[in-house]
């Protein structure tokens, strides 16, 4: 059953490049819990404690507002295929924009993909797995193409304007930091 690990080895990374979507949820003390679904090629092991992963432009933001008040951030992976495992990462983690140091120097790791707006890096606290069983089988079958022909078609400027309707104050009103001065 359940397994505490203090870093990823080598089976919990093999695990991880395999999978094709992981979970990430952000919490603060106060207000909504955040728990979004992740794929496409955004998720980077730097190493065993920890992790960048590229956040792209959505119809929320709230990970970057958590972040900002309290830096605990779970992210979860599933078999889907094969054995069955959960693997979970609990550590805390900072949100970087295109404006920060810390993006020029880390987000030549990923591929271009329109719409980027946040690389968040987690330093992993424990790494924990179970069991899995009841997780479904499902048959992995393509990336979707929607997001990324969706912001190539808006454009930098129409990008900059939907983040400030969509992702510049989370659910519970509070300022993501996305069009903030530097950090």
């Amino acid at each position: 059953m359940g397994k505490r690990y203090e870093s990823l080895d080598s089976t919990h990374v093999d695990f991880i490049s395999n999978q094709k979507l992981f979970f990430v949820a952000t919490a603060m003390k106060d207000g909504s819990i955040n728990l979004s679904p992740k794929g496409m090629d955004s998720f980077r092991i730097i190493d065993t404690t920890r992790i960048l992963w590229l956040n792209l432009t959505g119809s929320g933001n709230e990970t970057a507002t958590h972040l900002q008040f309290d830096k605990r951030m779970t992210i979860m992976f599933c078999a889907f295929e094969g054995k069955p495992l959960i693997l979970r990462l609990y550590g805390e983690a900072r949100a970087f924009h295109e404006r920060d140091s810390f993006w020029k120097e880390h987000i030549g790791q990923f591929p271009e993909i329109a719409g980027s707006r946040q690389l968040v890096e987690m330093k992993i606290k424990l790494v924990q797995t179970s069991c899995g069983m009841g997780v479904p089988l499902m048959d992995y079958k393509a990336e979707r193409n929607m997001l990324n022909i969706w912001a190539e078609k808006k454009g930098t400027k129409g990008l900059i304007e939907y983040m400030g309707l969509k992702n510049a104050n989370s659910l519970d009103g509070l300022p993501t930091g996305i069009f903030d001065e530097k950090s």
